[in-house]
């Protein structure tokens, strides 16, 4: 009975929860635990010399928030911006940044035991940002560490601790 209980506790612990979308014929996933919200594209003020990936900044709430372009990060998809256009809002260390997607799918429960390494080649960008790979329905889905991402110094977004005054 004892052993029973542990393997459910085990299994519990062992399943993952991630939000999928996609950025052109690619499927993506994210730690929901990471997503704010999921909004509209909104008009963004834009900040001067920076990578052509960070479209700008916006006010949510009293929130200065970066957006980043995903799509042109990871060189994928076709960049346009209307009505159809989605933000995913993320918490990570302590602020909020906006992602932009083409499409928001689902959130979905994957077992660790699922999740495959990351290959160390042919992705179009590093594998440190990713968790893994895992195939669900007939798709991979390549498992984002976003916040490994979204906090690296190629994005440029978060100052140093010693830059604080």
């Amino acid at each position: 009975m004892n052993i029973q209980l542990n393997m459910q506790q085990r299994t519990e612990i062992a399943r993952l929860e991630f939000l999928t979308f996609t950025l052109g014929d690619e499927h993506y996933g994210l730690d929901i635990m990471k997503v704010k919200e999921i909004r509209g594209y909104e008009t963004v003020t834009k900040i001067a010399n920076a990578p052509p990936f960070i479209k700008g900044v916006l006010n949510l709430r009293g929130d200065i928030v970066p957006i980043i372009d995903l799509r042109l990060k990871f060189s994928v998809g076709n960049p346009t911006y209307n009505e159809f256009t989605i933000v995913i809002m993320l918490h990570i260390s302590e602020r909020i940044v906006g992602i932009v997607v083409d499409a928001v799918s689902d959130v979905i429960n994957i077992s660790t035991d699922d999740v495959k390494p990351p290959p160390q080649f042919g992705v179009a960008f590093d594998s440190q940002y990713l968790h893994g790979l895992a195939p669900i329905n007939e798709q991979m889905i390549i498992l984002l560490n976003i916040e490994a991402l979204i906090s690296s110094k190629e994005l440029c977004l978060f100052d140093s601790d010693d830059s604080k005054s």
